[in-house]
């Protein structure tokens, strides 16, 4: 039976992570994941797939109240997991129009030199909300600022894979998940439908189109020129709206999940 082997934590779109031992899952996804996000001068939420710098932050707890945020020739930035009380502005993921707080000016010109254009941070309360943007959800169902599903599932035995047929191997930084399974064998993942993990029931929803973000290294904020591993998923993972690798999750019943949970298969997709 496959179990937990890894939790992560993306408090900032498209920052670096936070490994866990253990997460809370709540109706829109890990605890603290993915609630802060940068935008434009325009309000449009900003990421790697145009400023891949963003993958040299580091983000690391920094105690109950916090997490901190490194980057090469940078100070350290502090932000609490809660941000607790500012202007409210409009902001734009994708086609969604979402409700934000945002932060002081100085937070956001920290950022600024990072990417070099203006930018601002901003936070989602918990009493503002963002509908999941896909037919597969039901009414209801909520997301952060995530790109599409509360989280996002990812399996070792598929990484090993993707990993035999590229020119050089990667790790599973490059996908984001925020939560890793070992399994019985490459992309088993894409026959669940509904699962549970520790104290939760998650309905593995649909399977998550990849894109040039799974290009850029991790450590070093460069995108492959050869556009791996995006190049060889066209040759075996392409699905109707482009390649797919790893399956987007909706908690259906609220709880903890624990690094080394059993990973129990409760329905399957229908066979082909």
């Amino acid at each position: 039976m496959p179990r937990v082997t890894a939790i992560n934590v993306y408090p900032i779109k498209s920052c670096g992570g936070i490994a866990r031992q253990s997460a809370e899952v709540r109706a829109r996804g890990l605890v603290s994941d993915r609630r802060y996000m940068l935008v434009d001068a325009d309000g449009t939420f900003i990421t790697q797939r145009r400023h891949p710098r963003l993958a040299l932050t580091r983000v690391a707890d920094d105690g109950d109240d916090g997490f901190r945020v490194d980057a090469p020739g940078h100070s350290t930035l502090r932000l609490p997991w809660v941000w607790p009380s500012g202007p409210r502005v409009e902001v734009t993921v994708w086609r969604d129009r979402v409700q934000a707080t945002a932060l002081p000016d100085e937070i956001g010109a920290w950022f600024e030199d990072l990417v070099e254009m203006p930018c601002r941070i901003v936070y989602m309360p918990d009493g503002w909300h963002r509908a999941v943007p896909n037919e597969a959800a039901a009414p209801g169902d909520e997301v952060s600022f995530a790109d599409a599903a509360p989280m996002l599932l990812t399996s070792e035995a598929s990484l090993e894979d993707l990993c035999s047929r590229l020119p050089s191997p990667i790790s599973m930084r490059r996908f984001r998940p925020n939560i890793v399974v070992d399994g019985d064998g490459p992309f088993v993942e894409d026959g669940w439908r509904r699962i549970a993990i520790g104290e939760t029931e998650l309905e593995v929803a649909w399977p998550s189109t990849r894109c040039v973000l799974t290009t850029i290294d991790p450590d070093t904020g460069v995108k492959d020129p050869a556009g791996e591993p995006l190049r060889t998923l066209r040759t075996f993972r392409r699905g109707p709206n482009g390649v797919l690798f790893g399956q987007n999750v909706i908690p259906r019943r609220l709880g903890t999940i624990r690094v080394g949970d059993r990973v129990e298969v409760l329905e399957r997709a229908p066979a082909a």
